[in-house]
């Protein structure tokens, strides 16, 4: 099977994607059994007081759906993958008020006890959102049909 690359991709790249989207994966689905397991104290803290819903429901619910993302992220058919990296990237942008809400209302959480340590966590949600997007082929796929 021969694999067509475009100028811009380098010999290496898919490996280096495959990597990143397994260990995003895996990380997702590790945080998610934390929000169902020994780390559901943790994530409460970062529920924003003026979320109108159960918070310990916010938390399970957020667990799920992270464990449900991470597996989708490991083992989703290429096809699929930039579904996935796009879905995942608007799941880091959907909980990223929780992340501003431990900021401000001044939660501990995570080691994250000093309005210093909760501010510097914040520009790595944009990481996060990136990693999702370059790891499963979603930026590339999105830009691919834009043109």
């Amino acid at each position: 099977m021969t694999t067509h690359r475009t100028p811009t991709t380098r010999a290496g790249d898919g490996l280096a994607r495959t990597i990143g989207r397994v260990a995003l994966g895996g990380f997702l689905a590790f945080a998610g059994t934390g929000h169902l397991t020994f780390a559901r104290e943790e994530f409460v803290a970062q529920v924003p007081s003026w979320v109108p819903l159960d918070t310990d429901l916010v938390v399970v619910g957020s667990g799920v759906v992270e464990i449900a993302l991470g597996t989708a992220l490991v083992v989703a058919p290429r096809r699929y993958r930039p579904w996935v990296g796009a879905t995942a990237a608007a799941f880091f942008v959907a909980v990223f008020p929780g992340n501003v809400a431990q900021y401000v209302e001044r939660n501990d959480g995570f080691g994250l006890d000093t309005d210093a340590k909760r501010l510097a966590r914040l520009p790595f949600q944009g990481v996060l959102v990136l990693w999702a997007l370059w790891s499963t082929g979603a930026w590339r796929a999105w830009r691919q049909r834009r043109r």
